[in-house]
């Protein structure tokens, strides 16, 4: 089985559809045999699917995620667990303990936000907690 990841300097990173980099976990007999930092090459939104099918990820760890890229992944038949903040690795390994803290009703729409000069950075505004009051 293959897990992958949205990543940023070993943290789980916060939006889908803007992440430049994957790491991709290798799966056998339950435990992490291999892992591997993935660029997506500028790949974005529409592709990160097919980019992960590319790839045999069975299964996305996330952060904030639209629901086009949720539609898309379904399509491929991956699994989403979106909403998950913090250390990749520990995610990872919460997700095979069975013990992952996630939001299966988890949605990003960064389009309906105002952000200044055309910018934003989704841990500012809480993405991946979008309808979570904190």
């Amino acid at each position: 089985m293959k897990i992958a990841v949205t990543f940023e300097e070993g943290q789980v990173f916060q939006h889908f559809g803007h992440t430049s980099q994957f790491k991709i976990y290798d799966v056998e007999e339950g435990k992490i045999s291999a892992s591997n930092v993935v660029d997506t090459n500028g790949q974005g939104h529409g592709t990160l699917a097919g980019f992960l099918t590319d790839h045999q990820v069975e299964v996305l760890i996330c952060g904030g995620i639209g629901a086009g890229a949720q539609e898309a992944l379904a399509e491929n038949e991956i699994q989403l667990f979106g909403g998950v903040t913090g250390d990749a690795d520990e995610a990872v390994k919460a997700y095979l303990d069975n013990q992952l803290d996630y939001n299966p009703d988890i949605t990003c729409s960064h389009h309906d936000h105002e952000h200044q000069d055309g910018d934003h950075t989704c841990g500012s505004h809480g993405c991946g907690n979008h309808g979570q009051t904190n």
